[in-house]
């Protein structure tokens, strides 16, 4: 199904959110938030977002001192042409055992086959128990992990990463992940400008990798030390060059040495990794934007020869500069 519609091709692509008891406020808000930010340049929604139950419309639980009124029931599952399972702290037989109430497993046989799966947190055991992740890859949260995977050993779980995208179905590791994956998949189905124009509006990075590490045990830096902010926006304007490692540390008047050892602290990656994802990330846009030549593009990112850019394309999207740009605009045109 072309991400771009709903079911009769026209309407805007269809989210549906299932809502459980024990829900927690916070993850139930962000597909509305991210999804419901999408526009295309006339302004108009490209997803339509609507939030179910699995019983008749009426309360549901969350894990705050409050409920929050639902006005849709399971029915609306059969319209999904995406559908986000958020996660629950009240989750039952299907955290204990793996196995789905029967109300939940009536609900989700409501889904029409071919809709992409979505989950957040621990939304994945739902997913999990209904058969979505069998022989699949799948991300939690970390503190999850575990139990996941003892639970579910029919599914490779990845306690570290951020987010998985194995195609019709996606995962996530818990809370702000969830923003991660959901920016993922709008920039999956529409592109970057449109994802960078959802996160500008909601005021969050624009792209955090999906096999950045969720969990990272480093100290917090020291409020009075000096930041590499001013690296890091130097080294933006001056993608197209060779920038070395001293270069950035000169920036902010330190040793390679202190310098390297602040950006890991602040940025949770080293000076290459990070300039190496900013380069992708120009890439991507300028194969999405332009009608530029791929050595013309390898040179504007930074990646210096065609060679170069493609290896580095391959690894962080798993296809070739060429092919990704043919997806892309096959996907727009449709």
């Amino acid at each position: 199904m072309n991400p771009d519609h709903g079911r009769d091709g026209t309407l805007p692509h269809r989210v549906v959110v299932l809502a459980l008891d024990g829900l927690l406020p916070f993850e139930l808000g962000i597909p509305q938030r991210i999804f419901g930010r999408a526009a295309d340049p006339a302004r108009g929604p490209l997803y339509e977002v609507v939030t179910c139950s699995v019983r008749p419309p009426g309360p549901v639980r969350t894990d705050a001192d409050f409920a929050i009124l639902v006005e849709n029931g399971p029915e609306a599952l059969a319209t999904a042409d995406t559908v986000v399972v958020p996660a629950s702290y009240e989750l039952g037989p299907v955290f204990e055992e793996g196995v789905l109430t029967p109300e939940l497993a009536a609900a989700l046989a409501l889904v029409r086959p071919g809709t992409r799966m979505v989950s957040i947190c621990t939304g994945g055991y739902v997913l999990a128990a209904a058969g979505c992740l069998d022989g699949r890859p799948a991300a939690t949260h970390w503190a999850s992990a575990e139990h996941f995977q003892r639970l579910f050993p029919a599914v490779a779980v990845d306690p570290e990463v951020l987010f998985i995208d194995d195609g019709d179905v996606l995962t996530s590791a818990g809370v702000a992940a969830g923003i991660d994956l959901c920016l993922h998949i709008v920039r999956r189905d529409h592109g970057t400008a449109v994802a960078n124009d959802v996160a500008r509006r909601t005021v969050v990075p624009p792209h955090r990798p999906g096999g950045q590490a969720q969990f990272i045990q480093r100290p917090v830096p020291e409020p009075q030390l000096a930041t590499t902010t001013a690296a890091r926006a130097w080294a933006l304007g001056r993608l197209h060059e060779p920038i070395q490692l001293r270069d950035l540390a000169e920036q902010e008047a330190m040793s390679v040495r202190t310098f390297t050892r602040r950006f890991r602290e602040e940025v949770g990656l080293s000076p290459g990794q990070w300039l190496t994802q900013q380069r992708v990330e120009r890439a991507r846009q300028l194969l999405e934007s332009s009608d530029l030549s791929v050595d013309a593009i390898a040179r504007a990112a930074g990646f210096g020869t065609p060679t170069s850019l493609r290896q580095h394309l391959q690894t962080a999207l798993g296809v070739p500069p060429t092919a990704y740009r043919r997806a892309f605009r096959a996907g727009a045109s449709g």
